[in-house]
């Protein structure tokens, strides 16, 4: 069973399944972390939606580079969880399935192409806090108990 958090779904409401994979990218004791500005500034990990007919690691390298500006090398599955979350962006009722990954990022080829995203290192600890949703920060959480 894939463990979800945030609210429930509600009863009698239609949400489309949108798979997405994310990262958790740790470099000399810090992690790089992204702040989306809109709909609201948020710290999230990097990642996002895992377009038709793409596969969750080519979705992460691609989601990575265009919220941070970084390519990452030796993805590793770590944990998967649920959210059910209305996105604004899409004016869509969504099932998040949000795989997520460990890897290292290793080249800057300059900074984010996504409009409104913001590539930021802080620690682990100030992190597993200040992400915007309690997926993320338990997966970090995890991270630092392993």
């Amino acid at each position: 069973m894939i463990r979800r958090f945030g609210p429930p779904p509600e009863a009698g409401r239609h949400y489309t399944l949108r798979p997405g994979a994310y990262a958790i990218l740790p470099r000399d004791g810090d992690l790089l972390v992204t702040r989306q500005a809109d709909p609201g500034p948020e710290y999230q990990l990097p990642g996002g939606g895992v377009d038709a007919g793409e596969g969750p690691i080519a979705a992460l390298h691609r989601e990575v580079f265009e919220e941070t500006g970084w390519r990452i090398a030796r993805p590793r599955r770590v944990g998967t969880f649920r959210r059910f979350v209305y996105m604004p962006e899409y004016d869509l009722w969504a099932e998040k399935l949000c795989m997520i990954y460990v890897a290292r990022p290793v080249l800057q080829l300059g900074p984010p192409s996504e409009a409104g995203h913001t590539a930021i290192w802080m620690p682990p600890e100030v992190a597993a806090e200040a992400l915007g949703n309690s997926g993320d920060r338990d997966a970090v959480r995890r991270l630092l108990r392993a």
